[in-house]
């Protein structure tokens, strides 16, 4: 099955070989620095948002991590990491914050906002998603496959490196408590248990998968390339596609308190009620039209991380405003 069962201690330093970057993944920070020296300004994009046991929201961004109150917006603490792009954040079981960043992944305590873990095992140094499964466990994804890592112990624990579509760009936990991952070739779904792939799903519109929720009712909603699916979480099959959203790009999924989708695309934010299969609203005003992640109902309000910085929408009025710490414009 391409299951390697290995432990290791999580301070090994690995050294990762150079490679091109998958298809819809963004550039290496080396890269990102070349094209600063041809006169590009800084990146503001915000990968990766994640709230905290204490109510607070991580705001992870190609500037660095920081944590703030989403009720002002102040910023209550900045961490030092030693590099900055950040794919992908987390909360264990214990409020530990876990960071994924283009240079492997990090360990942060969400009190002292002091690095704890760092220089894991990994297949890859490009760690795209994070997922903390019903037993605690943390499934770190990279554009090489996956790693079940344990976060008391600091063990990684497995690794599944021949995964079908090789990168696992999106993770998602189904209400049977198993893993589907998004990929560049479809949909696999794994048993947490014993990091045996249980299922494939190739045959989809768009291929690439790029955005995963789990809905309110247990189906499982994909977004890809061109398409935004609904499947049945147990078996894969589709059971909608959102012609309102075809030949869009899914970059991040999410679902709010009230049932409503919140779809993030290339060109726009979208507000879709599956009950009456219509999209019924589209944010103005963000910093950029590109979106790459979302945090609902926090503070009474969906954060949004852009390409161009991050913003938050009332959910009452469906305003939109930047924060312009997190931005270009100031």
């Amino acid at each position: 099955m391409g299951v390697n069962w290995r432990s290791a201690i999580a301070q090994n330093t690995v050294i990762y070989s150079p490679s091109a970057p998958p298809r819809g993944i963004d550039p290496l920070p080396q890269e990102r620095n070349r094209q600063e020296l041809q006169g590009l300004t800084n990146d503001y994009r915000v990968g990766a948002l994640q709230r905290d046991i204490d109510g607070n929201l991580w705001v992870g961004s190609w500037l660095g991590l920081a944590r703030i109150d989403p009720n002002t917006g102040n910023i209550l603490s900045r961490v030092s990491l030693p590099n900055i792009a950040i794919g992908g954040l987390v909360q264990d079981r214990v409020g530990r914050i876990w960071v994924g960043t283009y240079e492997g992944l990090r360990r942060v305590d969400r009190q002292t906002s002091q690095v704890t873990a760092e220089n894991f095992s990994l297949p890859s140094n490009r760690v795209l998603s994070l997922l903390i499964d019903r037993r605690g466990y943390l499934w770190v994804g990279t554009d090489r496959g996956l790693v079940l890592i344990s976060p008391d112990q600091g063990l990684r624990m497995t690794t599944l490196q021949q995964l079908p579509g090789v990168s696992a760009n999106a993770l998602a936990l189904d209400p049977e408590g198993q893993l589907w991952v998004g990929t560049l070739e479809g949909l696999v779904r794994v048993n947490t248990a014993s990091a045996f792939i249980l299922d494939r799903v190739g045959n989809i519109p768009g291929t690439t998968v790029q955005a995963l929720a789990v809905s309110p009712q247990g189906t499982l909603w994909v977004g890809t390339l061109n398409s935004l699916l609904e499947l049945d979480a147990t078996t894969g099959a589709i059971l909608r596609n959102v012609e309102a959203v075809a030949e869009r790009q899914i970059s991040a999924l999410a679902f709010d308190q009230l049932g409503s989708l919140w779809i993030g695309t290339d060109n726009g934010l979208l507000r879709y009620d599956p009950r009456v299969n219509q999209v019924v609203g589209q944010v103005p005003d963000l910093p950029s039209n590109r979106i790459l992640s979302l945090s609902p109902d926090t503070g009474n309000k969906l954060w949004v991380g852009t390409s161009e910085g991050l913003a938050w929408v009332s959910m009452s009025t469906g305003r939109a405003r930047a924060h312009l710490a997190f931005t270009r414009s100031q």
